[in-house]
């Protein structure tokens, strides 16, 4: 064995998916002069220190759970200044990632395609000092996803992400702010919004094109969907309408592209990253950050 690999996973994750086909996962690697370094996650951000704590000694990181796993190994990774290459097997319950990268869903044939060593080099995000793979957002069903119990997502999986969402309709909060991008007109846009997500993904809990069409995942440009706050019930469906059309003609619906943006808002709004709570904020930028994840991935374009 002549190459060393560090495979982190997350035993909880989709229903515990992994353990069924670890020994073969482990098989592909090993017969591909891997010597493998298993570990099991065993409390949150456990993912984000083993990889800041391998990312120089190994040749390889692979994780397997939820997009947060993911989130959490290549903010590590991205932390440390790293540029070791990172294989992805997906185990969450909706996987917006790997969707989006057109990733096979069996795990022993991701295994295998990770052993290709095929470079991809993806954009990310920089969320003030802060890393995410391919969501930040804020307001209406963000929070669903970590205020959602594990059990309940395993159980459910989209299912439960919608119902969640779906109470908290009558009760929208919104957030005044002021937001600047070079593509607005102006370059700035101020208004009330219940929701914005700033993305690099084909797919956002398990929904495709929500985040618009032609997404491509190395462009250096984000997709930007800002919703403002409906003022009647005829706004509201409109809103509803242009969603699930997937037609940005809504004037309240903002959406572009951006390779970087900036948000100041009257007060402290919780974000969260790739699903996961990334702390409350008044002012933050967030820039894309091009093809700076290298990536063992050979899409299976479908």
């Amino acid at each position: 064995m002549d190459k060393k690999m560090f495979f982190v996973f997350n035993p909880k994750a989709g229903k515990g998916k992994i353990k069924a086909h670890l020994l073969d996962v482990v098989d592909v690697f090993n017969k591909s002069n891997y010597e493998v370094i298993i570990y099991a996650t065993q409390k949150p951000k456990d993912a984000y220190e083993k990889a800041k704590e391998y990312a120089e000694q190994v040749d390889l990181i692979v994780c397997s759970g939820g997009d947060g796993t993911l989130d959490e190994v290549v903010t590590g990774i991205m932390e440390m200044n790293s540029s070791v290459p990172v294989g992805y097997i997906p185990a969450g319950s909706t996987n917006d990632f790997a969707n989006s990268l057109f990733m096979p869903k069996d795990m022993t044939e991701i295994a295998s395609m990770i052993m290709e060593e095929e470079l991809y080099h993806c954009d990310i995000g920089r969320f003030g000092k802060q890393t995410f793979t391919y969501i930040a957002a804020f307001g209406l069903f963000t929070d669903v996803s970590y205020e959602t119990d594990q059990d309940l997502k395993n159980i459910l999986g989209h299912v439960a992400y919608l119902l969640e969402g779906m109470k908290r309709l009558f009760e929208i909060k919104s957030y005044h702010m002021k937001v600047m991008a070079e593509e607005l007109p102006g370059n700035m846009a101020e208004n009330d919004f219940i929701f914005g997500m700033v993305t690099n993904s084909r797919s956002v809990g398990g929904f495709k094109n929500l985040t618009g069409k032609n997404v491509d995942m190395n462009d250096g440009m984000f997709e930007v969907t800002l919703i403002t706050r409906p003022r009647n019930p005829l706004e509201l469906q409109e809103i509803l309408t242009a969603l699930l059309k997937e037609e940005d003609d809504s004037e309240l619906i903002y959406s572009f592209k951006t390779k970087k943006i900036s948000f100041e808002a009257d007060e402290k709004v919780p974000w969260t990253l790739d699903g996961e709570f990334g702390g409350n904020h008044q002012a933050i930028e967030i820039e894309n950050r091009h093809e700076a994840l290298n990536l063992y991935l050979k899409s299976t374009k479908e």
